[in-house]
Order: C-alpha cells, then structure tokens, then sequence
C-alpha cells in the first residue's frame, strides 16, 4: 500500500527511511507547538484551543502535502506570520482576532487563486528580488524584537524609547541562557536541538518556582473557543487589504522558496529546476492555511526545517505524513505546552531570527537604489511593528529610488502598480 501510495521504490527509499526522516523533520519544528500558542494569546485568543489548532492545522497540511504532492515537506503555522497576526493586527491596528483570521483565510483563497491559474510565477517574477530578500530579513527582525521584548531584555524608556533590561533578573537571563542552548546544540548537530533547549529551560523554571507543574498528557484541550470563529465580512473592510497582502506575500515567498531549497536538496527537481507537483504543493499550503484559519491559528506555511529530514533521507510523502501523525500525538501534551514560559520560548524565535537574516548576504550593498530599500524594510518592519508597513514603505522606497536615480526603465508594470496602490493606502487609509 505504502509503494503505490508513495512510489518509494521509484525514489530509491524505502518505509523505514521516510519515517525515520518524518521523525527527525518533526523534533526541528516542534517548538512550534509551545510558541503558537503562547504568541496567539497575547492577542486574546484561548491557549488550550490554539494548541488544537496547531496540532489539527499542521498534520492537515502534512497529511495533504504527503498523499496529494507526495513531496517529504512539512508544514505548519508560520512564524513572523504569527507574530504579524498578533503584534500587528490585533494589537497594533486593534483589530479583533477573529477579523485577523478572516484575512488570514481569504488570504489562503487568494493563494489557492493564484495557483490554480498558475499565476504565482508571473506574481513572483513581477517582485524585486531585493524587495524578498528585505521581507525575509525584516520579517527575522521583527521575530527578534518580539523575543528580546516580551523576555524583558529590552525594556520601553521614557527618553530614548527603548533601553536595556536588567539582565540578572530570572527572565531575561533564562531567555539567553535559552537562546545559548539553542546555538550549541543546533552547532554540534544535536536532533531536536531548538526543542530540547525550549525543556530544559522550562525545567529551570520548575526547579526554581517560577513555573507551576501542571502535568505532561492529558486529554485534547476543546478548540471551540477559536473553531470557525473567523470574521470573514469583517476582513473585507478596505484597511484590511494591507493586512491581507502581507499574510499573502509573505506566505507565497516563504512556500516559493522552502520548495526549491528542499526539492533541490532532495535532488527532486528535474534538470531545469523546477519542482516536481508544483501545483499540488501549492495547493496543499493554501488549502492548510484556510483549514487553520477555520480551525482558529494563524497562516500555515511549508517549514525549510524539513531540510533536516531530506537530509536523513526523506524522499516522499511518507515523511510528510509521518510529521502530520506526530502533529495528531502531540494533541494529548497540552499540559508540557501550557507550562512553557515565554523565556523559554525566546531562543527558539530569536535562533528562527537569525535563519532569516542570511537573505542580507545577497544585497547588492554598492547599488544604493537596492541597498536602500533593504534598510528600509529591515529598520521599520520591527519598529512600526508591522510587516506590512515594512513592505509597503520598502516598495515605494524602492521605485523612488529607481526613478530619481533615472532608472526607471528597471521598474516592471507590476512594481509601478503597487507601489502607486500602497502610496494611495498610506495617504487615505493610514
């Protein structure tokens, strides 16, 4: 059954293989399990029943990548994209959680759209490079000031609006000591290094008082509080396009480039590089982020950490399916992801952080009119707190930049239309 499901003979893997690499891909994201849930409720929404929802959305999104695409790529609510949800729209523009979902899910409409009349390339081409290689970074800063804030590490000054917090006091020490962790094992190869670093410091924190115990399995939390509880007529409001924008492109870059990089680590791709079942992959990242939208979490994207399994052997979709069934497992330790504490949780967004700076290495930081823009997206996406306040001022930087350094020959059609759109949204919407 597994043979004609999967093919594994024709990928020269084999069952052991593949579970093995589902195993392996799973303990390099689990941390997503303890940090969803604990950034979704800040933003008011129920911890038990987000814990749910990441679980469900997640082995969705595995289970339908693994038996449609037959592709070994995990996926699972993104983070930034969770941080935006949060930090951004709810708490930054004030809108409702349940509005936030709706763009959340409207966003995944648009993306199935796109995909579905094969759109997404000419969307994708229409797109700078610089402009992707600053979302990315932004986005990685963004994470990072999230972390450093909420740990206490860096605290709100009333002359210079930000200032350093006293770093011997439980929090923030535990937060690096969180993120040190993480580096020296993620270094020296350690399986499962972000999650094990995310224990041990929740274990510190029982030792010591600071965290109560409240047990390791028990029965699935109830996901009613947040199950279909998505505004879809509320995120249809003109001040949400931004919003739904952000969730979009964001998603379409981080699934665009997670499937090359691993399809081409997994030797996949055929010889002009193209990724094999595009469409179906495609699908099945949208088709997740509206089942998660319904089922009450952010946006569900394909995660890059399924590199790890590729490398461990993962060829097919069995290793895809072997994470969703982790995913379901996971469901009965929402009492071990309840007793999480936000330090703990702080190395791993600050380590994901870091991943996501590596894109700055490829600007062209000679070219002002491509350095800039850079800068742009990089400062003000954590400082407006909003990635797409970031995006929007790095597109308008970057075609300003282009056509008073008379280069406006380089701007696409598609470049000069949403910059022109994302300058009317800032002038009449704010």
């Amino acid at each position: 059954m597994l043979e004609k499901l999967f093919k594994l003979e024709q990928h020269g893997s084999n069952a052991k293989t593949e579970v093995m690499a589902g195993v392996t891909t799973f303990l390099t994201m689990a941390y997503i399990i303890f940090v969803n849930p604990a950034m979704l409720a800040d933003a008011g929404m129920d911890k038990g029943a987000v814990f749910m929802a990441t679980c469900l959305a997640a082995a969705a999104g595995c289970f339908i990548m693994g038996f449609w695409a037959n592709l070994p790529i995990a996926l699972a609510p993104g983070m930034g994209l969770n941080a935006f949800f949060t930090y951004g729209v709810v708490l930054g523009m004030g809108h409702t959680w349940q509005t936030a979902l709706g763009a959340v899910f409207l966003s995944g409409i648009i993306f199935a759209l796109l995909s579905a009349f094969k759109l997404r390339e000419m969307i994708i081409n229409a797109i700078p490079g610089t402009l992707k290689k600053a979302i990315a970074a932004g986005i990685g800063a963004f994470l990072a000031l999230i972390a450093l804030k909420n740990s206490g590490i860096i605290v709100d000054h009333p002359a210079t609006l930000v200032g350093l917090g006293d770093l011997t006091s439980f929090s923030p020490a535990m937060a690096l000591v969180s993120f040190f962790l993480v580096l020296a094992l993620v270094q020296r190869n350690i399986p499962g290094s972000v999650m094990i670093a995310v224990l041990l410091v929740t274990i510190v924190g029982l030792v010591v008082g600071d965290v109560t115990y409240a047990g390791i399995i028990s029965a699935p939390p109830s996901i009613m509080p947040t199950f279909l509880q998505l505004d879809i007529a509320a995120a249809f409001n003109i001040g949400m396009l931004s919003v739904i924008f952000a969730f979009l492109f964001v998603d379409l870059f981080d699934t665009s480039g997670t499937l090359i990089a691993v399809t081409e680590r997994a030797g996949l791709t055929d010889k002009e590089g193209k990724v094999p079942r595009l469409g179906p992959a495609l699908m099945s990242d949208s088709g997740a982020t509206m089942v998660g939208a319904a089922l009450g979490t952010s946006s569900t994207t394909s995660y890059i950490e399924s590199a790890a399994g590729v490398a461990a052997g993962g060829r097919t979709g069995l290793t895809a399916v072997t994470v969703g069934i982790l995913f379901l497992l996971s469901m009965f330790f929402s009492p071990l992801a309840g007793m999480i504490p936000v330090y703990a949780t702080a190395g791993a967004i600050l380590y994901v952080s870091v991943l996501m700076m590596h894109t700055l290495k490829d600007v062209d930081w000679e070219d002002l009119t491509e350095a800039a823009p850079v800068v742009v997206v990089l400062l003000l996406t954590p400082l407006t707190f909003s990635i797409a306040h970031g995006i929007t001022l790095g597109f308008i930087t970057y075609a300003v930049a282009k056509v008073l350094s008379g280069r406006a020959n380089e701007l696409s059609i598609s470049v000069w239309v949403l910059s022109a759109l994302l300058l009317l949204k800032i002038i009449f919407v704010g």
